[in-house]
């Protein structure tokens, strides 16, 4: 696949400054759309309405937001206090995910220096992110082959965590594309991802785009699918990992690492190194993000619950560490399961 889903491009925005140019996923797979975002209104809208969507990807939108602010800041005659306060909005658009506040703490000590130095740090920055991605997936890739003792896996997926949810390449999806190109990959279940379908919508488009079998399974087929059997290994992304190797990431993931827990399959979490949060001994201070209600008791913008009916809708959950087989970062493989620590990697 060639599609970013988030750059930075000099021929958009306002006065010919640029824009983030945002791969709009509200729309995927039935349209490709981008969205060119010069203001602090337009890019938190794109985060909270998960136009951007994934943590690695969100490190990147925080940085590129803190040039869309500085430009804005410019235009608009803001004074330090203002145009500070406009990238704590950005900062904290969306509370579980670390990466996006890590992205805005990456370049937000430059702004002293000027525009050019933050915009030179936030490309940086996602083309680390994408280097950071494809060794892991190598790492990840040994891992499995090394314990998985067949020719071809067969894998679950939860949520989309392919390229789509980072700046290129993938984690858990780029497991998967590696162990592709190795040969390696027999068939891979993408779980549907309620309430929003990103495993619908954009896994599966992300796999077909790549030519990897796979089929969509409901959410709640996949505890069945592991304890009959069906899959090798369940690889998952992550939107914060602490210390311990508690592990939050989209909400469903748990159910995933309790069957996995029981039918002995191991569950594999792919993330950048940016994802870990060694502030946090554990996952019990984790803030779990809840969405609208309507998100769960609407399908198509048609109503699906009776009147007065409410929707209960938090967006993570977080599986404890003893549940993790391994957690593959940049850096290497730990293994939280078997009292491996982040903090001691």
């Amino acid at each position: 696949m060639t599609e970013r889903a988030i750059t930075w491009t000099d021929d958009a925005g306002r006065d010919g400054r640029g824009a983030v140019r945002i791969l709009d996923q509200t729309v995927l797979p039935a349209t490709t759309d981008y969205l060119d975002v010069d203001t602090v209104d337009a890019l938190v809208e794109a985060i909270v309405a998960l136009a951007v969507r994934g943590a690695p990807a969100l490190g990147v939108a925080g940085a590129m937001g803190v040039v869309v602010a500085m430009d804005q800041a410019e235009r608009e005659g803001w004074d330090e206090a203002r145009l500070q306060s406009e990238i704590d909005r950005i900062r904290h658009a969306r509370p579980t995910a670390v990466n996006l506040a890590w992205g805005v703490d990456q370049v937000r000590p430059l702004v002293g220096d000027g525009r050019a130095a933050v915009l030179e740090a936030a490309r940086a920055l996602a083309a680390d992110d994408e280097a950071a991605n494809r060794e892991l997936s190598r790492l990840a890739a040994d891992w499995l082959l090394a314990r998985i003792d067949r020719p071809t896996l067969r894998v679950l997926t939860h949520c989309n965590a392919g390229l789509l949810a980072t700046s290129g390449w993938g984690t858990a999806l780029g497991v998967v594309r590696e162990l592709h190109a190795r040969g390696r990959v027999e068939f891979v279940y993408a779980d549907e991802t309620r309430p929003l379908l990103q495993g619908a919508r954009l896994t599966a488009w992300e796999l077909a785009a790549d030519g990897i079998p796979h089929a969509v399974q409901v959410d709640s087929a996949a505890s069945s699918t592991i304890m009959r059997g069906l899959v090798d290994c369940a690889i998952v992304g992550a939107d914060r990992i602490t210390a311990n190797g508690d592990v939050a990431n989209k909400v469903g993931t748990l159910g995933v690492a309790l069957a996995c827990q029981a039918a002995g399959v191991p569950l594999l979490v792919a993330a950048p190194w940016s994802t870990v949060d060694l502030s946090m001994a554990d996952g019990s201070g984790i803030e779990i993000e809840e969405r609208p209600g309507a998100e769960v008791t609407s399908f198509g913008g048609v109503q699906t619950v009776p009147d007065g009916s409410q929707g209960f809708n938090p967006a993570f959950d977080v599986t404890p560490a003893r549940f993790v087989a391994a957690v593959a970062t940049e850096r290497g493989v730990v293994e939280p399961a078997a009292g491996e620590r982040l903090d001691q990697a």
